[in-house]
């Protein structure tokens, strides 16, 4: 039996660095930063809303939705401004960097006065670690993309690093701001600082009077604070000590995330944890408005500089675009962030979408394509009640079944270790609806946790089967049966078969590629089943501690099972043998079969960060390593099927030829390995609603809008070459009648349509060309013999003396020809203008 070594790495960092530069592959952010970290901005006209996005800057359409472009530069989290202490000037139109200016300070916030156009606001740290400072630095002007810009202004000491605890008033003649009780304000014409206090150490009813958010009147002198109890304190004649005064606005119960004033100043915006907006007219107490049922609590505010538009940032990772009359106009939603990611990574056999735990009791379905969330499945159906001491219902596990077609949740809410509740549903996926609907609902599946549940996803399984196992011990099978009804139309899930082994808990269980095999581990214990009869065929025992994760191979290597185990040792057994293959010293934390090739992705935790390792269950010898994939903890993963295959021609990518591998860090960041940056991924539809901006910009408009446009040009054209001139239609009764006369005065539309009618119809003086006389004709006849003499006399002439313009020359009518349009002149065609 060979034994757990060190996994061997000889040549491999060569290997990947030559190939880092030939394929240009990298890890690459590809959603689930966080979109509500700092305020949202809105550009001058409104049309866009840029937002931080890790250490990206997205724009968003504030029409379409859509992100137009990704602005990347900077090193580390973006305030726009950076930790890395730049501060970038972008052409946001063209995601083009400008200009770089190096401040050399850790950059918190950035604020920007329109009089100071040379000049910025920022907020540093420069010392102590809880201690920051709002300077102005200066931003010479230079040519050059990289400038040093070392000219820094103090203004304000003691302030919170959080922009929302910042605010200018009255055009950039003051500058407000809060910290535990204190509210300083600073004078630029003074040069005065004025400070004032709530807290009281006598009084212990100021406990909860902390600063949370501040903000400035537009127009006049006048500071809203938000605090942790709740209140809005409206400060004023704040430039004398012993003359200040302030008054109270009280709706929420709890404390006050943000405050924004309307661009006029005559309304006054609060938002919290009730995920309400409230709307203070006049900023009068009783004067208010509500736009409720935002769906999450609402962490930042902002209004656009025209006064149109406003926009809420919540804490479900979600920015929702307002209209003043406080109707929603889009919704910009990222990867919902949970308290914890408890399902792990799942791809939607359907839609190609990631599925993981969203919004309290949801999942969410997610484009990895788009960077936007598909839908939310409601699993618990349950209100959720925001309040921190109620303990939740929590959704533990799913797993998707039969190419799509089933669904299965497991729930879980605990008080108390002896008051476990448990429900297990399974959903059928219904086609009419395009969604899943609840199928059957298993109260208490178990006695204790449920640990792992699979299907048997096996193209050769006639009968749905799903696996859960317990702590209680046991792993059970259910499949789909009819469910009692006479006409056998119902189907449901039930119970059909019960195994353990010597009352050890159940830790692991999934199939093999053909479902033939059903691998079930019992802490330090590998037990192998077979799915027909449900007999124990053989078990592995290492004692290398409990197994943590199983996985068979696929295709050539469907021989191999793996194992890792807490210790920190992955195992690789044969199943043909019944013995172990090979062992190797790795702590696994993620480990991923790839569905359409052989290749095992294994992620480990080590001091750096987390390593990627890619090996076939057949070979010890990893195809792939790559150190430090993240500074955090990696804690789930995916392979996501390619609908087109790549064509890596290196080794050492070629495991991503089929699938793109995607997983989840601590801080629920998720990261993939690509060869394009995000820029580079957007859809060209995004890119060309920067174009077309001017133009109507819905899907549908893609499509035909170009089309029709080109048609409308060549009509146009069409027209200017070809003059038509129509008859005047001042002399029609009809027409003056319908155009002239005032609604109110009109006579009954029965008698303006008979008169509209009349006034179209030829009138009786008028002959047709079939009542012409026989004898006209005969006249018309020999003038038309006549002037064919002249034509020819005519024709020769200018055969004779113009040769050379023999192509110019007009086409003769015929006798007949000249007869038919004879016709056609005595007829009245004066009745088409009243068309």
């Amino acid at each position: 039996m060979p034994e757990a070594g060190a996994w061997p790495a000889v040549g491999c960092s060569c290997v990947r660095s030559k190939m880092v530069e030939e394929e240009s592959v990298r890890v690459v952010h590809c959603g689930g930063s966080e979109l509500n970290f700092r305020r949202a901005v809105f550009s001058a006209d409104s049309k866009y809303v840029f937002c931080v996005s890790g250490d990206f800057v997205k724009v968003y359409s504030t029409a379409t939705e859509e992100c137009v472009h990704i602005l990347q530069g900077h090193r580390d989290l973006l305030y726009s401004c950076s930790f890395d202490g730049t501060i970038k000037l972008w052409d946001y139109l063209d995601g083009i960097l400008i200009k770089t200016f190096l401040v050399g300070h850790k950059l918190h916030a950035l604020f920007t006065l329109t009089r100071a156009e040379d000049s910025v606001f920022v907020t540093i740290n420069k010392e102590e670690p809880d201690v920051f400072q709002l300077v102005l630095v200066k931003l010479p002007k230079s040519p050059s993309q990289e400038i040093e810009a070392k000219e820094l202004s103090f203004v304000l000491d003691y302030i919170n690093q959080s922009p929302k605890c910042i605010a200018f008033g009255r055009e950039g003649e003051y500058v407000a701001a809060v910290r535990d009780f204190y509210l300083s304000v600073y004078f630029f014409k003074k040069k005065t600082i004025s400070r004032y206090s709530l807290s009281s150490s006598k009084n212990k009813k100021h406990a909860k009077n902390n600063f949370t958010c501040v903000a400035c009147h537009p127009k006049e002198d006048c500071i809203a604070s938000g605090h942790m109890d709740g209140k809005i304190r409206l400060w004023r004649n704040f430039d004398d000590d012993r003359k200040y005064t302030y008054t109270c606005l009280h709706w929420h119960h709890d404390m006050v995330m943000d405050l924004a004033f309307s661009v006029t100043g005559a309304s006054l915006l609060s938002g919290g944890r009730e995920c309400v907006l409230v709307e203070w007219r006049d900023s009068v107490e009783k004067n208010k408005e509500f736009l409720p049922r935002l769906g999450a609590t609402i962490e930042h505010i902002s209004v656009s500089p025209a006064g149109d538009l406003l926009c809420t940032s919540h804490s479900d990772n979600k920015i929702m675009v307002i209209h003043r009359n406080l109707d929603t106009s889009a919704v910009i939603q990222g990867l919902v962030k949970d308290r914890s990611i408890l399902t792990g990574l799942m791809i939607d056999p359907r839609t190609k979408a990631l599925v993981l735990n969203g919004k309290p009791g949801h999942l969410q379905f997610y484009s990895l394509q788009s960077d936007k969330q598909l839908y939310n499945l409601d699993i618990v159906q349950q209100e959720y009640i925001n309040d921190s001491g109620l303990i939740q219902i929590e959704l533990t596990k799913a797993a998707f079944g039969s190419f799509g077609n089933w669904l299965a949740t497991v729930e879980q809410r605990e008080e108390k270790e002896s008051e476990l509740e448990l429900q297990m549903k399974l959903w059928k996926y219904n086609k009419k609806i395009q969604g899943f609907v609840l199928n059957t609902k298993i109260s208490m599946p178990h006695d204790d946790h449920i640990t792992a549940l699979c299907f048997c996803n096996a193209e050769r399984s006639e009968t749905p089967t799903l696996v859960t196992a317990g702590k209680d011990g046991h792993f059970k099978v259910w499949i789909l049966t009819d469910d009692s009804d006479i006409y056998k139309k119902a189907v449901g899930w039930t119970c059909d078969f019960v195994g353990s082994y010597h009352k050890y808990q159940a830790t692991d269980c999934c199939f093999s590629e053909d479902g033939s095999l059903l691998a079930v581990s019992f802490e330090e214990i590998v037990t192998i089943w077979d799915s027909e009869t449900w007999e124990l065929k053989c078990t592995f025992c290492q004692r290398a501690g409990k197994i943590r994760h199983l996985c068979f191979g696929r295709l050539t290597c469907s021989k191999y099972l793996l194992g890792a185990t807490e210790n920190g040792i992955l195992c690789c057994w044969n199943l043909l043998s019944c013995a172990l293959e090979w062992s190797a010293k790795l702590n696994v934390r993620v480990m991923e079969p790839d569905p359409h090739s052989e290749n095992v992705v294994a992620v480990s935790r080590s001091s750096g960060g987390s390593d990627l390792f890619v090996f076939k269950p057949s070979e010890p010898r990893p195809l792939y390593i790559q150190k430090n994939i993240s500074r955090e903890e990696v804690q789930w993963g995916v392979f996501v099927p390619r609908d087109v295959p790549d064509s890596f021609t290196s080794e050492a990518y070629q495991w991503l030829n089929r699938s793109q591998f995607y997983f989840l860090t601590k801080s629920q960041s998720l990261l993939t390995f690509s060869t394009k940056s995000p820029e580079e991924k957007l859809t060209p539809t995004s890119k060309q609603l920067l174009a077309e901006e001017s133009l109507p910009t819905t899907p549908f408009y893609f499509i035909l809008g170009k089309h029709r446009q080109q048609q409308d040009k060549k009509l146009n054209e069409t027209l200017e070459n070809e003059l038509v001139q129509l008859p005047l239609t001042e002399n029609i009764p009809a027409i003056n009648e319908l155009l002239h006369t005032p609604a109110h005065v009109l006579p009954s539309a029965s008698f303006l349509c008979s008169m509209f009618i009349n006034s179209l119809l030829l009138s009786a003086e008028t002959k047709s060309a079939e009542e012409i006389p026989n004898d006209v004709n005969m006249e018309e006849e020999k003038e038309s013999d006549d002037s064919d003499e002249e034509n020819n006399f005519t024709e020769h002439v200018q055969t004779t003396n113009n040769a050379d313009l023999e192509e110019d020359i007009v086409y003769q009518l015929s006798k007949s020809e000249e007869k038919e349009l004879r016709k056609f002149r005595k007829v009245d065609y004066s009745w088409i203008a009243a068309l």
